[in-house]
């Protein structure tokens, strides 16, 4: 594996870990909240952040004694070493997914140590640059569904993409009324999603009206049925992944062989498993862009770096993280977004 390997051996020192909490209202109608655990070593210190969803994680993790293996290892060996650790020791995730939540978070924030103790950055550690990056803005629209939030954001940057949500109160008029802002790329089905307060459960007649009136929208994360196969099977070429998608086994696992897939590092855990399925990914001609977890610190960097570094002309929904608050800043920038130029470990 390439791209791992060129990583697996970069020396790390780790001396100490601290954690910081961050919490913020968001769009979609609930309170966020992540945890940043820093890692100091050598006089540098790394980041990443916890993406866990349910509140009473971060809570736990609050009262947590620290986690984090210290010592000299390759970053590799550290990864390794996380193996034996019980990175939920006073109580089991809320969700499954939480363990690969809080993996990607510490381990993310040993490779941005480990690359700003070498001196240099993520892009150049692969032999790779970070070009400017495409995104697009996603966003729900409310109960009942409206236009409003969408007109809002198209008013302040009239050239933006969309990621939406479509539910089954969506009508005939909305979609149309959508479609003629030409401005929608992706439409999350969220077919996958169990006991969340985002769930859409199947609904042949809302697949259908988005696939029609949508013709050239990617599709993300339909539910396969009875009712609903016939009608994502003709359109194969539009249909993306998202929730189910954790590594090399869960694409080879996908019910035909995909043309789009969405990438959260937070997802796979590890550093080396979103890399080998990036690597799996390009091999086989399948178009790949960047996904989101409403992160409120660093982590939004983070996932911006990792495409700007290999998906920069994507519709990544890796938009800043001012579009995701209740009322929208006055002064968010638009796509695409300039890399810096002094960029070390995993600074965007």
């Amino acid at each position: 594996m390439v791209l791992y390997d060129r990583l697996a051996d970069l020396p790390l020192r780790i001396d100490d870990e601290t954690r910081t909490r961050h919490e913020r209202d968001t769009s979609s109608g609930f309170t966020r909240a992540t945890t940043v655990f820093e890692l100091h070593g050598d006089g540098s210190v790394g980041r990443g952040e916890d993406v866990t969803y349910d509140t009473e994680d971060h809570d736990a993790l609050a009262e947590t004694d620290a986690l984090v293996p210290t010592g000299e290892f390759t970053f590799d060996e550290f990864s390794t070493a996380l193996d034996d650790v019980d990175l939920f020791p006073s109580k089991e995730p809320e969700q499954p997914s939480g363990h690969h939540y809080r993996r990607w978070g510490i381990e993310s924030a040993a490779l941005d140590l480990a690359l700003r103790q070498a001196g240099t950055d993520f892009a150049s550690a692969l032999d790779r640059d970070r070009d400017p990056l495409q995104f697009v803005v996603s966003t729900r629209l409310g109960d009942p569904p409206t236009t409003d939030r969408v007109e809002t954001i198209l008013d302040r940057h009239p050239d933006l993409g969309l990621k939406l949500d479509p539910t089954s109160d969506w009508d005939d008029e909305l979609v149309a009324a959508l479609a003629d802002t030409d401005a929608v790329r992706l439409l999350d089905l969220k077919g996958h999603y169990v006991g969340t307060t985002v769930d859409q459960p199947p609904d042949p007649d809302l697949y259908e009206r988005v696939i029609e009136g949508f013709p050239d929208a990617v599709i993300e994360d339909p539910a396969l049925t009875d009712e609903t196969r016939g009608l994502i099977e003709p359109v194969q070429e539009r249909i993306s992944w998202d929730a189910p998608i954790t590594g090399v086994e869960s694409v080879r696992d996908l019910p035909f062989e995909p043309r789009w897939l969405n990438i959260k590092p937070s997802r796979f855990g590890t550093v080396e498993s979103v890399l080998e399925t990036i690597e799996y990914a390009r091999e086989r001609d399948v178009a790949l862009y960047g996904g989101g977890q409403f992160e409120l610190d660093v982590g939004r960097a983070h996932i911006q770096t990792l495409a700007a570094t290999f998906y920069p002309d994507a519709p990544n929904d890796v938009a800043p993280g001012g579009y995701n608050l209740p009322d929208l800043p006055a002064d968010l920038p638009g796509s695409p977004l300039a890399p810096s130029d002094d960029a070390t470990g995993l600074d965007f």
